[in-house]
């Protein structure tokens, strides 16, 4: 007995060898001369990508590290005497006579 799948699965499959040539020359055509401009910004948007991610990522490792540096030597960030107010100013604690 023959167990047949569906045709509608194979209809969103990956493309075969044939397909892939068809599409290459479709691109070439469409892009032609550009290509080489395309390429080169493809690459520098990738490299932007990336150095965006890692200052992301330095951030984060600099902001963890001084967290850590604070709590070996103490202190805290919340240890100060001052809490800011609404506006960002900074009031003391302490009453004025």
């Amino acid at each position: 007995m023959l167990i047949q799948s569906p045709p509608i699965l194979f209809a969103f499959g990956m493309p075969g060898g044939m397909e892939w040539i068809v599409l290459l020359v479709i691109g070439l055509l469409i892009f032609g001369r550009r290509l080489p401009e395309v390429g080169r910004s493809l690459g520098r948007g990738i490299v932007e990508f990336k150095r965006g991610v890692k200052g992301i990522d330095d951030e984060i490792t600099d902001a963890s590290e001084e967290s850590a540096k604070k709590q070996i030597n103490g202190t805290s960030a919340y240890n100060d005497t001052t809490e800011p107010t609404v506006s960002g100013e900074k009031t003391t604690n302490e009453t004025k006579d």
